[in-house]
């Protein structure tokens, strides 16, 4: 919980005003996608499941996110 305030925080000190909630959004997203993929050794379908999304939902997000799933590949 402390690394989400952590993000807030930054964030209002740092940011435009109006793009608050959309900023801090992603950026939990991105952290728990991450842990769920590192979990699952980069399997999607298994990340998807420990997050309970589907898998097309959970591809979509890596994309927007730009989150690169070839290093949790081991």
């Amino acid at each position: 919980m402390n690394d989400i305030s952590n993000i807030i925080d930054d964030y209002f000190y740092t940011a435009e005003r109006e793009r608050i909630y959309d900023y801090i959004i992603n950026e939990i997203e991105k952290v728990v996608i991450t842990k769920a993929l590192e979990r699952s050794c980069g399997n999607q379908v298994a990340a998807a499941r420990m997050l309970g999304v589907h898998r097309n939902t959970l591809n979509s997000k890596i994309r927007k996110l730009n989150i690169d799933i070839g290093r949790f590949k081991k």
